[in-house]
């Protein structure tokens, strides 16, 4: 019986060696666990993180373009409708130019009324940035503003200088609504050649 009860208690401490060992596993097991958990709460937020920015990112980038487009919108909405309008304007400043003296002197109500008129279609056109482009003779030709018309050799000119306005041209903000009709020089008639008979 001596023998069993030394069985016994070497059993007894061999059984709680082993409920210590298997505790002891499972609390390294729950911490690696949790451990485990703690990452992938971590790298989650890291995530819900990044598309929070992201998405905060693109509304600010969306809220921009929506107000570039109503600028857009607001400034060059009216382009077709200032192109139809150009026409108009141009009819009176013809008018005005065939205008002879003895019809200023026949009808100078009429001669001021059509001035009147172009001048308000033209403070209207500015209200709505709508601006002349008034080329002049020397000026140099730039395709971005002007249309050439012809070229031409012209005395006393470099090539590529405007020697004749033959229509007004129109921006609308920063673009093009139409270009200014010009003419422009070929350069200046050649120099006559050395004869060469010496």
């Amino acid at each position: 019986m001596a023998r069993d009860r030394k069985t016994d208690d070497l059993d007894d401490g061999f059984l709680d060696d082993i409920e210590a060992a298997l505790a002891e596993d499972a609390e390294i097991t729950e911490a690696e666990a949790e451990a485990d958990e703690a990452a992938a709460l971590r790298a989650e937020a890291a995530d819900l993180k990044d598309r929070l920015l992201r998405a905060l990112a693109e509304t600010e980038n969306l809220r921009k373009r929506a107000e570039r487009d109503r600028r857009d919108a607001e400034l060059y909405g009216a382009t077709r409708f200032a192109r139809d309008l150009l026409p108009v304007y141009d009819s009176f400043t013809r008018a005005l130019d065939s205008a002879t003296d003895a019809a200023r002197a026949a009808a100078p109500g009429l001669i001021e009324g059509i001035e009147l008129t172009r001048r308000a279609l033209l403070a209207a056109f500015e209200k709505h940035k709508i601006l002349p482009i008034d080329p002049a003779a020397g000026d140099r030709f730039d395709p971005n503003l002007h249309q050439a018309m012809f070229e031409a050799p012209a005395p006393g000119t470099k090539a590529g200088d405007i020697i004749q306005v033959m229509g007004q041209g129109f921006t609308i903000g920063e673009r093009l609504l139409r270009p200014a009709q010009v003419g422009v020089s070929s350069g200046g008639p050649a120099a006559p050649k050395p004869n060469g008979d010496g």
